[in-house]
């Protein structure tokens, strides 16, 4: 069984219990070094077989898922946050669903929520906004028209937006020009 784990926000302890069970008793690992923080590998065995799919294709990765299956072994493949928000998972589930192999996910605490409790903060107020929006910048990966920041910024809602620190420029213009005022409280996390 391979299972897609969310690593939660950022500290080791911030995984869900089930996410850091699933760690204790998988057979391999497959983490995402450049984004999860790697406290969380000390919760494997030690005679877990840990990858870094930073350093690997989509082709190696489902490999490792294919033979481990194979095996008879069980696979995690631990994420950023949730699987649900910016995990590039659907591209391996469908590769999955190909090869038969089953799989689950466990969800984890996104950054968005370890972002408010960094900050102390809500992102719903009554008479301020009850909607919260997540989306993020078009960069090498493209948004559609009709989630263009500014479109989204003319709700006047709470923005969470992810994977844009390196445009903040473009960024707040883009912002502004959709309708929000140039002293909107902001928070980079």
């Amino acid at each position: 069984m391979i299972h897609f784990v969310g690593a939660g926000s950022g500290a080791a302890d911030l995984i869900t219990l089930r996410g850091k069970s699933l760690l204790e008793t998988a057979d391999v690992v497959i983490y995402a070094g450049s984004l999860v923080n790697p406290e969380l590998l000390r919760y494997t065995r030690t005679d877990c077989e840990v990858y870094n799919s930073a350093e690997m294709t989509l082709d190696e990765v489902i490999d490792v898922m294919e033979k481990a299956e194979n095996s008879g072994g069980t696979t995690v493949r631990l994420h950023t946050g949730d699987p649900c928000l910016y995990g590039a998972v659907r591209e391996q589930m469908d590769r999955l669903d190909a090869l038969d192999i089953a799989y689950d996910v466990c969800p984890g605490v996104s950054s968005f929520c370890g972002a408010a409790a960094a900050l102390k903060a809500e992102y719903t107020l009554p008479d301020v906004s009850q909607t919260v929006i997540l989306t993020r910048m078009a960069g090498r990966t493209p948004v559609p028209e009709s989630e263009s920041i500014e479109s989204l910024a003319a709700h006047n809602a709470t923005m969470v937006i992810f994977l844009s620190a390196g445009m903040l420029t473009e960024l707040s213009e883009r912002l502004i020009n959709g309708g929000y005022s140039s002293d909107t409280p902001a928070a980079i996390v």
